[in-house]
């Protein structure tokens, strides 16, 4: 029906509407044509990982890499609609997102696995390292594949997949993982600092050094990103020193290091630290993380020789980066191995006395060993603890679409492990065994979080209306799927083993059996929904009760 014409007066109100209209547009970043985000001509309401001023420029159409010194054999768009030939520098470029998404690999929690393993189980899980490493590479692969396939990231399409009751309680179950990741990576952090000061700073204060030292290193990103990325560089090439430099201190045995790694072997009474070592592959926050981080490149998704060539310089960062992981991981368990395995100590050994351990095990030299454990676990702790607060901005801002400046997001996201670690902290700051009960409890929350991460994600990335032409074959479905499989199955075997010893009497168990009951419901309805099957369940109850 068309519009009656209006009168001066109306002209003069619609006219002052328009400039109003015009001023929060331009305040706002722009969708590109096609779904696409661009440079902020239109309005969006959304909220993105990455406003288009803040992305890496990596590819410039006609002209040479601006940051190859005016090179024109860099890496260059091409205007034929072909991939152009395979460039250093421009993986250069794309290097940073795998880097910083491999830094979950090495957290607190994970050194202290890999110690643990080491000091029981000696080099014979070295295997299962390596291949738990591989499954975790095939896991961030899809998490990447989906932020550069759709320009977003997991959090935000999982607001659009899912009904609100399943986005809000999958928003939940993200914030919970982050929460329990964040105050093992805290902790660590605060314990490198009271090693670090010999004991002079006490747990809190380190809480309190590590929660205010996250804001500064994140304000680097106002500086650019590649400012950020070369932080966390810096703190894994620490890592990388500092374990390799204990490693070569005390010369373990090389054919003992290669049958570990290429001959499987597992015992009953190994089993524990198996399950663990693989249960520490995948943090759910860092799959979210990974599928936002690669958003910090500028990609158009409307050309897909792009999108391809971003998928193949992300998956050899990324196994680059992977790989460096593996090997750091390698050094600790190797490391506790040779100083402790089948010792009386072997069994006692976690994060908080670790330190003291390898002190009277292999004494000072040149510089004490303790002091380098510290500052290896210093920069584990500090660079994980950031790469938690920026997946937890994420998070909460793609399930709650809140467009919130990202130091607002961060002092929020702060907040809410930073609280819950300072009260841990006063607490369990009595004793080694204390902080290891601490540290069992915290796994078994992330445990329970990862099908609530992994599942999206699989579902998302095998889906055409998604992901177009770059939803992954029935083969990688396949493969996927029995990875998920694997992992969900022992993680499940996990919890079995923890609650069987931790809960007792009938109101425990039946408290137990309900939540259990309740959570196997939630993780059957993401995998079976969109099927045939699951619609002819909805349709079955619908007709039971209508």
């Amino acid at each position: 029906m068309a519009a009656a014409p209006a009168g001066a007066g109306d002209g003069a109100t619609t006219a002052a509407a328009r400039d109003v209209e015009e001023e929060a547009r331009a305040l706002l970043p722009s969708p590109a044509p096609g779904g696409g985000y661009d440079d902020g001509d239109e309005e969006d309401l959304e909220e993105r990982a990455y406003e288009a001023a803040e992305k890496v420029i990596v590819c410039i159409s006609g002209g040479p890499d601006p940051e190859s010194g005016g090179d024109d054999d860099a890496a260059l768009c091409s205007s034929s609609g072909a991939a152009p030939p395979f460039s250093w520098r421009k993986l250069w470029l794309f290097t940073g997102p795998g880097f910083l998404m491999s830094i979950a690999f090495l957290d607190p929690g994970n050194l202290e696995g890999d110690l643990q393993a080491g000091a029981v189980a000696g080099d014979t899980l070295l295997w299962l390292l390596m291949w738990a490493t591989a499954m975790g590479l095939l896991v961030q692969l899809l998490a990447a594949r989906l932020g550069v396939a759709t320009g977003r990231h997991l959090a935000e399409l999982c607001r659009d997949e899912y009904p609100d009751w399943a986005r809000r309680a999958l928003w939940l179950m993200a914030e919970v993982a982050m929460v329990g990741a964040d105050i093992q990576e805290v902790i660590g952090s605060a314990i490198a600092i009271k090693i670090l000061s010999r004991g002079y700073l006490p747990l809190w204060a380190g809480v309190v050094i590590t929660a205010l030292d996250c804001f500064i290193f994140l304000s680097l990103e106002n500086y650019g990103v590649r400012k950020l990325e070369a932080v966390f560089a810096f703190l894994i090439a620490t890592m990388a020193i500092s374990f390799a430099w204990m490693f070569t201190d005390t010369k373990p045995n090389g054919k003992d290091l290669l049958i570990g790694i290429l001959v499987p072997k597992l015992s009953s009474r190994t089993i524990r630290q198996a399950v663990g070592v693989v249960g520490c592959v995948i943090m759910p926050h860092n799959v979210f993380l990974h599928s936002a981080l690669v958003q910090s490149r500028k990609i158009d998704q409307n050309k897909e020789y792009q999108v391809r060539e971003a998928l193949r310089y992300y998956s050899i960062e990324s196994t680059i980066a992977l790989a460096v992981s593996f090997m750091i991981n390698l050094f600790v368990t190797t490391i506790f191995a040779k100083g402790f395995y089948g010792s009386k100590e072997a069994g006692n050994i976690g994060l908080e006395n670790a330190g003291q351990y390898l002190q009277e095990k292999f004494g000072g030299g040149f510089f004490p060993i303790l002091y380098i454990w510290g500052i290896g676990l210093l920069a584990a702790g500090q660079s994980s603890t950031i790469t938690g607060t920026y997946a937890g901005q994420f998070i909460m801002g793609g399930f709650l679409n809140l467009r919130l400046k990202k130091w607002v997001r961060a002092l929020i996201t702060r907040s809410f492990a930073i609280v819950p670690t300072i009260v841990v902290a006063l607490f369990f700051d009595t004793s080694d065994s204390a902080l290891d009960v601490l540290n069992e409890w915290l796994n078994v929350l992330q445990s329970i979080q990862i099908p609530f991460a992994l599942i999206p994600l699989i579902t998302l990335v095998s889906k055409e209306q998604v992901m177009g032409v770059f939803k992954i074959g029935p083969n990688t479905q396949a493969v996927t799927w029995t990875v998920a499989t694997l992992l969900i199955t022992i993680n499940g075997y996990l919890l079995m083993d923890f609650f069987s010893s931790e809960i007792r009497g009938p109101l425990s168990g039946s408290l137990l059996c309900v939540a259990v009951l309740v959570y196997a419901s939630f993780v059957l309805y993401l995998i079976l929904r969109g099927t045939e099957f699951f619609e002819k369940i909805v349709k079955a109850i619908h007709n039971t009760f209508s």
